[in-house]
């Protein structure tokens, strides 16, 4: 990514979460870097930048910027971290979706000031949405932390 899109994206980042709950450097760093593959089109079962499904953005988002190795799976994302009240939501927070009619079947990362950043569905691409528009709103299944403790580190999960 170039200097001058970084500042950019940065820019857009802290005008858009000016009113956000201060975030740790690490939660800043995780949401900055999901911000640079806005526009990486959805792959079924992808997990870079070739393409992502929902659950791979999340788990790549993690991985590549903390280190830490979450389920490739919604729902199993879900299990593996803690619940939260969605009153309580910080950037890095997961929130998850029922979208194919079953609970936890969608996973975005929220990025302060009611928004989160996904990959959606086929044909679709990377971007962000507002958690208060109407479809987001219907389908809401709550919130999750993502802790050290409960996700593996990569280096870990490289050598099985």
């Amino acid at each position: 990514m170039t200097a001058m899109l970084r500042t950019f994206l940065l820019l857009l980042v802290s005008v858009g979460l000016a009113h956000a709950v201060p975030a740790s450097q690490q939660s800043d760093d995780l949401v900055f870097n999901a911000m640079g593959y806005i526009g990486v089109p959805y792959k079924r079962g992808g997990n870079s930048e070739n393409g992502f499904d929902c659950s791979g953005f999340v788990r790549a988002m993690y991985q590549n910027t903390l280190g830490l190795v979450l389920p490739h799976n919604a729902k199993a994302q879900a299990a593996v971290t803690e619940k939260i009240d969605r009153s309580e939501l910080q950037p890095g927070d997961l929130v998850f979706y029922n979208t194919l009619r079953q609970t936890f079947s969608h996973v975005g990362i929220y990025i302060g000031e009611g928004k989160f950043i996904h990959s959606p569905r086929s044909g679709g691409e990377v971007r962000i949405e507002n958690m208060s528009d109407a479809y987001w709103v219907k389908r809401f299944n709550g919130a999750r932390r993502v802790s050290n403790a409960q996700t593996a580190p990569a280096a870990v999960m490289n050598n099985r």
